[in-house]
C-alpha cells in the first residue's frame, strides 16, 4: 500500500544566497557565499508576522538537507504544515541556515579552528531574515532546535545567546562528553595510525620513545591528522569508522583551538600511546553542557520555553547526558520539560511533532497582536 502523505497546505520555500562576511577567509577555505532556505506557511502573505523557528541540524548535514524528499515520513516544512494544519501549532517561519564545514559539521559556537558560526547566525543570518521576511523581529518570538550537535548548538545558544532567542528544543543533543566523546576515541586513534609515519612493523616496539615526543604530549597533529583529512577529502564515501573520527577531530577544532597548533587545535590523547592529556581534556569539559549551567543560570531563566528529549537507546549514551542536564537544570531552578522515549539516535524527527507546538506555544503573538 502507497505511503499517505498529508494533504495539508504546503507552504511555500525559498532559496537565498546569502554572502558571509564573518565565514569569509574561514580556517578550512569553505564556501563562504551559502544557500538559505526559509519556508513560508500557507497564511503568509495575509499582513501578518509571524514568529521564526531556525533548525540546526546534526553533523554532516545541512539546512537544505531537510526541505528534501524523504521517504517513510514528512520532512521539516511538510511536518510544519501539517501539525499547523491538524491546530497543533500556529503558523511560524522556518530558516534552515547551512553550517557544514570540511570537517564535516558544526557545533554552532565560535571557534578559530573552524569559524565564528554563533556570529554567522546571531549576527548575519537573523538580521538577514527579519529584513526579508515578516517576522515578529525579536528574541521572545525567535527559537532554535536540534538534534545531536544541533541540540547541543540550540541549548547552548540557549545559555551563550539569548539575548537572539526566546526558546529552544535540544533533541539529543551532546552532553556529559565522557559518555558522548570518550568511548569514541580509540576507534579515532586506531583510524588516524592508518596515516602514521612510519608505519607500523611487526616485532618490538618502543612505547617509551614512541609516545614522549613533545608534541604528542601537548595533544599536537604530528602529521597523521593531517594525511587522514587528506585522505578522506579525496573521496566521496566514508567508513563508519572515518566518520566518528572526523567527527572528534571536529570536536577538537571546536574544543581546543590553538592557532598557534598545526592544523589550529589540539586533541586530548596522546596519538601514539592513547594516554588522556588532562588539560586538554579540561577544554573540551568547559563546553560541556552539564557544566554551563551555572555560569548562565540567569540566561536560561529568561528563555520562555526549554524543551530536550532523548531516547533511552541512544547508540552514543546521550540520554545520561541529558538526565544530568535535566538535572541540573531544575537544581538551579530553571523551569524546562524533558522527555525519554523507546528509541535510538537516529531517524527520530517524529519527535519534533512534540517539539514544534512547544516552540509555537512559547513563542507565539499575544492575541490581537
Amino acid at each position: 500500500m502507497a505511503l499517505k502523505r498529508s494533504q495539508a497546505p504546503a507552504g511555500t520555500l525559498v532559496v537565498l544566497d546569502h554572502d558571509s562576511q564573518i565565514l569569509n577567509g574561514n580556517p578550512w577555505g569553505d564556501p563562504h557565499r551559502r544557500k538559505l532556505a526559509v519556508w513560508l506557511p500557507p497564511q503568509y502573505g495575509q499582513g501578518r508576522r509571524f514568529p521564526a523557528l531556525y533548525d540546526l541540524v546534526g553533523f554532516t548535514g545541512s539546512g537544505l538537507g531537510h526541505v528534501g524528499w524523504k521517504p517513510f515520513g514528512d520532512n521539516v516544512p511538510q511536518r510544519a504544515a501539517r501539525l499547523i494544519h491538524e491546530g497543533k501549532m500556529g503558523p511560524v517561519i522556518m530558516v534552515f541556515p547551512d553550517c557544514f564545514t570540511a570537517l564535516g559539521g558544526n557545533q554552532y559556537i565560535n571557534s578559530s579552528a573552524v569559524g565564528n558560526y554563533a556570529d554567522y547566525l546571531t549576527q548575519e543570518i537573523i538580521p538577514f531574515v527579519d529584513r526579508n521576511f515578516n517576522t515578529l523581529p525579536s528574541r521572545d518570538h525567535r527559537g532554535c532546535f536540534g538534534k545531536s550537535s544541533g541540540g547541543y548548538g540550540a541549548i547552548v545558544h540557549g545559555m551563550k545567546y539569548s539575548k537572539y532567542w526566546g526558546a529552544v528544543a535540544d533533541h539529543s543533543g551532546d552532553a556529559y562528553f565522557e559518555f558522548v566523546y570518550w568511548h569514541d576515541w580509540p576507534n579515532t586513534l586506531n583510524e588516524l595510525s592508518k596515516h602514521r609515519r612510519p608505519g607500523r612493523k611487526e616485532g618490538d616496539y618502543d612505547a617509551l620513545a614512541s609516545s614522549r615526543s613533545r608534541s604528542l604530549s601537548a595533544g599536537l597533529d604530528d602529521g597523521r591528522i593531517q594525511r587522514f583529512l587528506k585522505s578522506v577529502w579525496k573521496r566521496e564515501k566514508l567508513s563508519s569508522a572515518e566518520v566518528h573520527c572526523i567527527m572528534n577531530l571536529c570536536m577538537a577544532a571546536t574544543y581546543d583551538p590553538d592557532p598557534k597548533a598545526p592544523l589550529g587545535f589540539r586533541v586530548p590523547f596522546n596519538l601514539e600511546s592513547g594516554e588522556a592529556l588532562p588539560e586538554r581534556w579540561r577544554r573540551w569539559r568547559e563546553h560541556d553542557p552539564i557544566n554551563l549551567i551555572g555560569r548562565h543560570r540567569s540566561s536560561l531563566k529568561s528563555l520562555r520555553g526549554i524543551y530536550l528529549d532523548c531516547g533511552w537507546r541512544d547508540q552514543y549514551h546521550i540520554h545520561y547526558g541529558m538526565r544530568i542536564l535535566s538535572k541540573r537544570l531544575a537544581e538551579a531552578g530553571i523551569r524546562h520539560r524533558y522527555q525519554e522515549f523507546d528509541d535510538n539516535h537516529s531517524d527520530v524527527d517524529y519527535r519534533m511533532d512534540v517539539s514544534l507546538p512547544f516552540l509555537y506555544k512559547a513563542l507565539k503573538p499575544a492575541r490581537g497582536a
